[in-house]
């Protein structure tokens, strides 16, 4: 396969996460921890140089590309296996093994990038009108496989890279309100803020390579969600472009005009719509930041800390928890992994944000309550280890998969009241699926999101790989999912459904659900050409 560049390739590595040039060197502790305790041995795949990869041939008729090309200009529509491989999936543990098989891969047939709203509906209803799926594409940081090119039926499969729809449009600073192009990344959306004096405040892990448009399409949480709250809170109106014609949502900041129609848009993975641009809440850049690492003796108590710091309205900006598993091994603080730095208990991580004499309250206030509650003060330097290395762990999954660790994460929501039950009941059922398959897992836990009346659980479990590890965390991840509906969690919280979660969703939603969003499928799109395959059941 030709590794030749082009202007339409996006940044991210085809088979691993991120930036090559940040890959990460396991360190004699975690290479004792993953020898000596889960059994680890040398890898049953291993990465393929690029030039070495098979890619099954386009599907698209030269025809098609010829008119796509008339639509978007023909340097803004590529079918190179060089283009089309960077888009054959998103970063879950499954896509990357996938990508070390020396089977052909498949990838979607042409790859096309549209620079206004008009083209987008040209190409949408050209895709409609001949048989072609489409697939949003932004980052490229799924790991629900809500970037797969599904055929479903169709003739091809399109991806739609939005990345040419990264501008900063408008800024109200009066409102706090700014527009962005949907295909701003997460750092491009803070630089260009920053030369105005404000923020967007949404850092999810995905942050250095998402977009905006992305976080709203997958109801993104990020790690300031205690104090600016989920995407969906900050999202204020969308442009999203249909195969039908195109919606503006958000007419004023709250409105009695009916159902929100935003929220059919907001979390709706590319099936519905391709969002175009984002009107979002913005805030002044703070200014003090000050983070505090806290240690509890087990994670109820914790837990129980976070619970009255959030329902007492003290929550800091950041509000994090480690269970035992995870504190021990040090997986919240990055750069630490596997050293004893941190011993006993759990890790709690605090962050706070605002004018000096704000913060002060707040920490003193949130202080009082996480020391009534157990808690002992560690300082500024676990909450500072923390911030250094909070978007690096993907960088570790991608050295786990290199020496034959099976390394994946999943997460769910619930109440307070249940949130033992159910980060019990998946524990176990993780334990026991890895275990009925010869390897001994860890499985590590952390609260990232909360609020009044629950909070997330985010699983981490490493193993060592059997012959078949993409069968393998099939099961594991089947046993979790039927686990979290049994226990009264959500089958996912902030990494969405994509084709992962879909078979739980009428579980989720019900059947009467399941209609409702076929109904505004067919009124969008009545071709189906929109994301086949992807959270509707």
């Amino acid at each position: 396969m030709s590794t030749e560049k082009s202007a339409l390739q996006p940044p991210m590595q085809w088979d691993a996460w991120g930036d090559p040039t940040k890959k990460r060197e396991l360190s004699d502790a975690v290479t004792s921890l993953l020898t000596g305790f889960l059994g680890v041995s040398a890898p049953t795949r291993s990465r393929l140089a690029i030039e070495d990869v098979q890619v099954v041939p386009s599907a698209m008729a030269q025809s098609h590309v010829e008119a796509l090309a008339g639509l978007v200009g023909a340097e803004y529509v590529s079918t190179k296996d060089s283009d089309r491989i960077l888009r054959a999936g998103g970063k879950s543990t499954p896509d990357l093994l996938r990508r070390r098989s020396a089977e052909p891969q498949d990838a979607p047939d042409v790859v096309v990038t549209p620079g206004t709203d008009a083209e987008v509906e040209q190409v949408l209803r050209y895709c409609s009108a001949n048989r072609i799926a489409v697939v949003p594409f932004g980052g490229g940081t799924s790991v629900v496989g809500g970037l797969d090119p599904i055929r479903d039926g169709f003739d091809a499969v399109l991806s739609l890279d939005l990345r040419r729809f990264d501008q900063l449009v408008g800024l109200d600073e009066e409102s706090g309100i700014a527009t962005f192009g949907g295909g701003t990344t997460g750092p491009r959306a803070e630089e260009l803020l920053r030369e105005n004096g404000f923020s967007v405040g949404h850092f999810p892990q995905s942050f250095l390579f998402a977009t905006l448009g992305g976080f709203a399409a997958t109801r993104s949480s990020g790690q300031a969600s205690a104090g600016y709250g989920r995407f969906e809170d900050m999202v204020q109106g969308l442009t999203v472009v249909t195969p039908s014609g195109v919606i503006e949502t958000g007419r004023a900041p709250a409105s009695a005009a009916g159902p929100d129609l935003g929220e059919l848009f907001v979390g709706s993975e590319g099936t519905f719509g391709v969002i175009t641009h984002v009107r979002v809440r913005v805030h002044r850049l703070p200014e003090t930041t000050v983070r505090e690492g806290w240690s509890f003796p087990d994670f109820a108590t914790g837990a129980a800390a976070l619970r009255e710091l959030v329902q007492e309205g003290s929550a800091p900006t950041v509000l994090r928890l480690s269970d035992e598993a995870e504190s021990g091994v040090n997986l919240a603080t990055t750069d630490k992994i596997g050293e004893n730095a941190f011993t006993g208990g759990c890790l709690g991580i605090t962050t706070y944000e605002g004018t000096a004499s704000h913060t002060a309250e707040r920490m003193a206030e949130a202080r009082a309550i996480l020391t009534a509650h157990g808690g002992t003060s560690l300082g500024e330097e676990p909450g500072n280890s923390w911030e250094h290395g909070r978007f690096d762990a993907p960088y570790l999954r991608d050295a786990l998969l290199d020496v034959g660790a099976l390394c994946e994460t999943l997460e769910t929501a619930t109440t307070w009241g249940n949130l033992a039950n159910l980060r019990s009941s998946v524990t176990e059922a993780l334990t026991k699926a890895l275990v009925e398959q010869g390897t001994q897992p860890l499985v590590m836990c952390h609260i990232s999101h909360t609020y009044k009346t629950g909070a997330s659980l985010y699983f981490t479990v490493v193993s060592a790989q059997t012959e078949d590890p993409i069968a393998q965390w099939h099961k594991a991840k089947t046993a979790a999912g039927d686990a979290i509906i049994s226990a009264g969690g959500t089958i996912t919280h902030h990494h969405a459904v994509g084709a992962d979660h879909r078979p739980w969703m009428k579980d989720e939603i019900g059947e009467l659900g399941a209609n409702i969003l076929r109904a505004v499928k067919n009124a969008v799109d009545p071709a189906g050409i929109l994301n086949p395959g992807k959270l509707i059941p």
